[in-house]
């Protein structure tokens, strides 16, 4: 009786490793369903609603002001060192390396280009709305207000909404939405949104950013990650581009058929003069009877050997007749 071998946790780490035979059919991609709408639609009124409380200067304002005057770091000096290492987890430049290089391995081993494609679109939002809100208020930070209790807006800063806690959203939730499972979406689920809200509180503490502005950081990031689904046909379609460009290079710029399309073979002309009769060449030789083994088969010589027949030449086996000597 043949057992299989009992696989140890470590090769079952290995096989996780190696890359898959096909692209998985089980991923799912997330679609706009009625309740990420209610979600997007409200998140985007929260996003409003913080805008419009720093613009007209409300009590949100006045909390920001008592945070900078508190000032943190100066409370808890113990711990800068360790904050000045945390809040790297929310730089765009080093993020999008880690996070790239994990999800080109997952796209190396399953067989699709969508975590990379989803990384570039995501990022890509995250620039122009995160950038256009940036300048479009201007406002100015904790260091370098001007007037105490103002909101500090259209002054020439560029701190509303805060891009390392919108990046650190982004960046650490794409491998939520990303995930496989709905375990493992849970998981990265959490461990995104604690990354996040530690990297808001880390610009909080070092006295760059308002508070106010970590809020609509967060906002700002979530509201990419609600509305990622409606990029997804664009991202499908730049995938599909991109594949049938790398199918066409590989061919060597030649089309090559679609998969099931038939192919049509042209038969030549019976009155081409370049083409030979089938009657002048010459019949290739068959061995005669079945298929029979090697040790089984008697040699045969073909008919018109190029070989010259010998006049002395005897079988092998017989008895060759004497020949004469003659004297020198």
């Amino acid at each position: 009786m043949r057992t299989e071998p009992k696989l140890t946790r470590l090769d079952r780490v290995f096989a996780r490793l190696d890359r898959e035979p096909e692209r998985p059919a089980h991923i799912d991609v997330p679609k706009m369903s009625r309740h990420r709408i209610v979600l997007f639609a409200g998140t985007l009124a929260f996003y409003g609603a913080i805008v419009w409380a720093v613009v007209i200067t409300s009590w949100l304002v006045r909390l920001d002001w008592q945070v900078m005057f508190f000032r943190p770091y100066q409370q808890w000096s113990e711990i800068h060192w360790f904050v000045d290492y945390y809040v790297v987890l929310g730089q765009r430049g080093p993020t999008a390396v880690m996070v790239a290089a994990w999800l080109g391995w997952r796209s190396w081993r399953q067989h699709t280009l969508r975590p990379l494609l989803a990384l570039g679109v995501s990022l890509l939002l995250l620039n122009i709305t995160v950038g256009a809100a940036k300048y479009g208020m201007g406002r100015l930070g904790p260091h370098y207000a001007t007037v105490i209790g103002s909101n500090e807006m259209w002054r020439g800063g560029d701190i509303f909404p805060s891009g390392h806690t919108a990046n650190a959203v982004v960046t650490w939730g794409i491998l939520a939405y990303l995930a496989s499972s709905a375990r493992a979406q849970r998981w990265l689920s959490a461990v995104s949104a604690v990354t996040s809200l530690g990297v808001g509180m880390a610009t909080v503490y070092l006295g760059t950013h308002w508070l106010s502005d970590v809020l609509l950081g967060w906002t700002a990031g979530l509201l990419i990650l609600l509305g990622l689904p409606w990029f997804e046909p664009l991202i499908a379609r730049a995938e599909a581009a991109i594949f049938d460009l790398r199918d066409r290079l590989r061919a060597g710029g030649r089309r090559t058929p679609a998969a099931g399309a038939p192919v049509v073979i042209t038969p030549l002309p019976a009155d081409r003069e370049d083409v030979a009769p089938c009657a002048s060449r010459t019949p290739a030789y068959l061995a005669p009877g079945p298929h029979t083994a090697r040790s089984e088969r008697t040699p045969t010589t073909p008919a018109g050997s190029r070989r010259p027949q010998h006049p002395e030449r005897h079988p092998r086996g017989s008895a060759s007749s004497a020949r004469p000597l003659t004297g020198g």
